[in-house]
Parts: structure tokens; sequence; C-alpha cells
């Protein structure tokens, strides 16, 4: 299967506007780093740094998520939507500084290891990067 194909999506560029104040607004907390265990699901390890933005709320009632992937700059690039069938909730997951390996890692972490369901959505621009 491959993860990265994707249907075009219209998503007003007010929106990715938005997302980019909440990034430049809020600090980004690191509290589960590469490598690490998930703290519940021990089998789970973080292919990247995950963490959250201060301040924020998410569709948890925590900080909204956020996956810091291998580039240089922390340069917004999109979003991951998430299902988790067992939580019974739905979640973004904003993106920062992720190429398309590291996308790829992050959407087999989340569909296949830990069994949601994911939808990715680039940010106008990155798809071809």
């Amino acid at each position: 299967m491959d993860m990265m194909n994707h249907s075009t999506i219209n998503i007003p560029k007010s929106y990715w506007q938005h997302l980019q104040d909440f990034v430049d607004q809020h600090a980004f907390i690191i509290d589960r780093p590469k490598g690490q265990p998930h703290p519940r699901a021990k089998e789970l390890i973080y292919p990247l740094d995950y963490g959250y933005l201060e301040g924020t709320s998410g569709g948890d009632g925590d900080g909204i998520d956020v996956w810091r992937g291998s580039e240089a700059e922390p340069e917004l690039k999109g979003i991951i939507c998430t299902l988790d069938t067992d939580k019974r909730d739905a979640e973004i997951k904003v993106l920062l500084g992720c190429g398309e390996a590291d996308v790829k890692l992050i959407l087999d972490f989340l569909v296949v290891q830990a069994g949601m369901g994911a939808l990715f959505i680039p940010k106008p621009g990155e798809e071809q990067r």
C-alpha cells in the first residue's frame, strides 16, 4: 500500500495561516523523544520526536499534537488526521520539518503499528518536495 498517494483536498489558505500562527505563538514541547516507547503501549517506539504545542487544546483535551521530523528547519509541512477507535477520538497531528521519508515513518507508526486510521494532508506547495 502506498500511503503517500492522496486526492486533492481544497483547504483554504487561511487554515494554514491560522495553523502557522499556532506554531509561531506556542512553544513545542517534546514529551516523547525519538526512540522512546509509548507510555502505555511499550511495544510502540516513537520513530521521531513527538509532543504538543504548549497552551493549546486538541481533540483529546491535551495540547495540539506535533511530530518533529528530521529536516533542519521546523517548517510546517502538513497535518495528519487520525481516528483512534480504541480511544474513540479523532485528532490532528501537526508535522514540522517532516520530509517524505518522515511522513512514511509516522504513517507506519500510526496505521500499521498503532492500528489507527490516518490521513496525511500536505500543506499546499509541500506535495512535490
